[in-house]
């Protein structure tokens, strides 16, 4: 099965997210049985965020000069580590260290992953495969939070701790599914090594700016819609219940969004989806702000969680074919510290806002957010289209690649679907045509 590489990866991200998604309130659950205060609880999800931000470029270049899977595995015992520590912790300094250490873990898979989906793709298979590849995270997140509900009970402290010894064996479960992702053999990683690509470079280039803007704002968008709709449902009299109906639809509709990537984009062309879902998601997520009927606030949910879901994959496609040749898990891993930014920044802000306005004033916020992006998807779509099939990325059009005055250009070996200017995949394929089972 020539695809299944990318089966299995999808399967141990849903385990992994899943298990994060799991642990992050079951965290917050344990934090409250041990003392802590508003203040003390965001501390501990910062540190969450934070702490991966200092890792993610020292990540993304060593996955550059090598191979993606070992980050895998790595990832995985962190999750499962920080995970299983925090359900033993005994006081909040060494909550927020584990918690820390399972953002750490996060961050490592994710890093080796979306390389690995950037490497193995040819570039006109790309937006499907990172479509499929993020529906992993999706059905994590959709589960996740459901079973840390299950679990946690009256006796907070006993029933938080377990919840995280689950969330932990959750994890490892993963590391079933992580065999024959990535091949000793393949000459992806056997490339000559490249010049160090400063990372002002990298932001500097056409594209990448805007893809990590653009995920910012999606997942931003994401992360206050979790946290701030009960806030609205409390004041709309929702009963805690039709909320998290709301919130599974949200999620579903994301997942249906990746699903039908692929002629979505046929129809619409990638510029036109990227720009049309993150328009109309700003609209009916200012919309939300609105006090409409439960089932007119269902149908806005359904379609801002289907807009939703084609920012994260189409961001991941556009930093990669935008990033220099032998630079682009380290652009990868700079869309991801943006992530993390967003993740401290957003909730502050609309913490903030929502003090300052009203409860509905952070989804005006986050409309104004999408749309935004929306603004820049039109610019990502005036670009120069130098990523087509086998053909080589605007940096080394320039010629400032370190192997374009190597002749490989010429070879087709900086074509956009290595993540570190590695042969077209299929090249790879008709050279070892037996070694994916």
């Amino acid at each position: 099965m020539r695809r299944g590489w990318l089966l299995r990866l999808v399967i141990a991200f849903g385990f992994a997210q899943a298990a994060v998604s799991m642990a992050r309130p079951a965290v917050s659950y344990r934090a409250l049985s041990l003392g802590a205060d508003e203040r003390a609880i965001g501390v501990i999800a910062g540190v969450y965020a934070l702490l991966p931000l200092f890792a993610a470029v020292p990540l993304g270049r060593r996955t550059d000069r090598g191979r993606c899977a070992p980050l895998l595995p790595v990832g995985v015992v962190l999750i499962a580590g920080g995970c299983l520590l925090s359900g033993t912790a005994g006081s909040l300094g060494w909550m927020a260290a584990w918690s820390g250490v399972m953002g750490l873990g996060h961050l490592c898979f994710v890093i080796g992953a979306q390389s690995l989906v950037a490497r193995r793709s040819a570039p006109a298979e790309q937006d499907r495969d990172f479509g499929h590849f993020t529906i992993g995270a999706s059905l994590g997140q959709l589960v996740g939070p459901v079973a840390a509900g299950l679990l946690i009970g009256d006796d907070m402290a006993r029933t938080s701790a377990l919840a995280l010894v689950v969330s932990a064996a959750v994890a490892a479960v993963s590391l079933t599914s992580l065999w024959r992702v990535e091949h000793r053999s393949d000459p992806v990683h056997a490339r000559v090594r490249r010049d160090k690509v400063p990372v002002r470079r990298i932001l500097r280039t056409p594209g990448v700016p805007a893809g990590i803007l653009i995920s910012l704002a999606v997942l931003s968008t994401t992360d206050i819609l979790t946290a701030y709709l009960p806030v609205i449902g409390e004041h709309r009299s929702i009963a805690p219940a039709t909320i998290g109906v709301l919130l599974s639809l949200r999620a579903a509709a994301t997942i249906a969004c990746r699903l039908v990537m692929t002629p979505m984009i046929r129809l619409l062309g990638r510029p036109a989806l990227l720009t049309g879902t993150c328009l109309l998601g700003g609209l009916v997520c200012a919309g939300i702000a609105l006090p409409v009927p439960v089932p007119v606030l269902a149908l806005m949910l359904v379609v801002l969680g289907f807009c939703l879901g084609a920012g994260q994959p189409l961001s991941m496609t556009t930093v990669v074919r935008a990033a220099p040749a032998g630079a682009r898990s380290t652009a990868l891993a700079l869309r991801l510290t943006g992530n993390r930014l967003g993740q401290v920044a957003a909730p502050a802000s609309a913490g903030l806002i929502a003090g300052l306005v009203g409860t509905a004033a952070p989804f005006v916020m986050l409309g104004a957010l999408l749309l935004a992006a929306a603004a820049l998807g039109v610019r990502v779509g005036r670009l120069p289209t130098a990523h087509g099939p086998g053909a080589p990325g605007r940096a080394d059009v320039a010629g400032r690649g370190a192997l374009a005055g190597r002749g490989d250009v010429g070879r087709g070996r900086t074509g956009a679907g290595g993540a570190g200017g590695a042969d077209h995949p299929a090249e790879e394929r008709r050279r070892e045509p037996q070694r994916d089972g």
